[in-house]
């Protein structure tokens, strides 16, 4: 019953912000819509995420490493990125959250030509792992997520 009402409250929030946000899937995936290119909205996020003191651990281009191994691929980039003072207190709550923390944002173009930044709800992650006991934690990493990526495809053409 839990989940069910979780659910229908994140997906109220996601129709506020039907412009941005497509839902977060049953999978537990946010994915926005971006005004920007898979480069841009990435470098738009990695900005912010600096400026707010946010460690960025590595970008990857899995596009690039399709176009290694000779298999075309779609503007697809990854940015795993982490702030230890809240990512930590889920690993002490559970140590098996380290496989899906740091936090990780996708910027990738479908099919029409749409970019996309998608990355895991907290809420999710949290459920994975049965952290019951790190709501303010979770709170608070879901609304700096949203915040942050929200910088990063606005329409706008500078990152805060």
């Amino acid at each position: 019953m839990k989940k069910v009402l979780l659910l229908a409250i994140m997906m109220m929030g996601s129709m506020a912000a039907a412009d941005s946000i497509a839902a977060a899937d049953n999978n537990g995936l946010i994915s926005k819509k971006s005004h920007h290119s898979v480069k841009v909205t990435l470098d738009r996020l990695e900005n912010v995420l600096k400026k707010k003191g946010i460690t960025i651990v590595t970008r990857w281009s899995h596009d690039a490493g399709g176009k290694k191994a000779g298999i075309p691929l779609r503007p697809t980039e990854l940015l795993l990125f982490g702030n230890p003072k809240l990512g930590t207190h889920m690993f002490t709550s559970n140590q098996t959250a380290g496989i899906d923390l740091p936090m990780k944002a996708l910027a990738w173009e479908d099919e029409k030509g749409q970019v996309w930044l998608s990355y895991n709800d907290p809420q999710y992650i949290a459920g994975r792992h049965g952290i019951s006991d790190r709501a303010e934690v979770v709170k608070k990493m879901t609304g700096a997520l949203n915040k942050l990526t929200n910088v990063a495809i606005k329409a706008d053409d500078k990152a805060k």
